[in-house]
């Protein structure tokens, strides 16, 4: 069995409209978050600037939190704007839904597949996994891993999914000897 990976290559783009100029993609750039007091609640928010034209955007990430709902250590790290949680907060479905955000992702992956030789032994089964939620369609992802077309491809591939709706999810598939 043959393993694919799908790795993210870098943080995807915000598809949000900007209110001054109208576009409708944002990015996390260096990735910052905002964290203000008041009292003893807390706002924190993650900042995007707009790639057009630099405007910066606040995307809530909590509001008016109890500040004794805070773990000091993940507190510290929203202060020390940790990558890592730039990135977990920018993929959480949840926030994306409540701000009103989708994610582009465009560019921002690549497939690390080992190439499959003539000299294997037909048929060839080949497990995809996946490191982050990148939505990718199989019959693309499978076409370019083994560099055939689209509808060659659907005569030599057999999987138990449904190969033109995009996965987040890993899957298997298993690739049968050409005519």
């Amino acid at each position: 069995m043959l393993s694919w990976v799908v790795r993210r290559t870098r943080l995807p783009l915000l598809s949000l409209r900007c209110v001054d100029c109208g576009s409708e993609s944002a990015t996390t750039g260096k990735g910052r978050f905002r964290v203000n007091a008041n009292g003893k609640l807390l706002h924190v928010w993650l900042l995007v600037r707009c790639v057009s034209c630099d405007r910066t955007v606040k995307i809530a990430v909590y509001e008016r939190a109890p500040v004794r709902s805070f773990d000091p250590a993940e507190l510290d790290r929203y202060h020390a704007n940790d990558p890592e949680l730039v990135a977990s907060t920018l993929l959480d479905p949840l926030i994306a839904r409540r701000n009103r955000f989708s994610l582009d992702w465009t560019g921002a992956w690549r497939l690390d597949a080992p190439p499959v030789g003539l000299a294997e032994a037909w048929p060839v089964q080949v497990e995809v996994v996946f490191e982050d939620p990148v939505p990718v369609r199989p019959d693309w992802l499978i076409a370019q891993g083994l560099g055939l077309s689209r509808n060659e491809m659907l005569r030599r591939v057999k999987c138990d999914i449904p190969l033109r709706r995009s996965r987040i999810a890993g899957f298997t598939f298993t690739v049968m000897a050409g005519d």
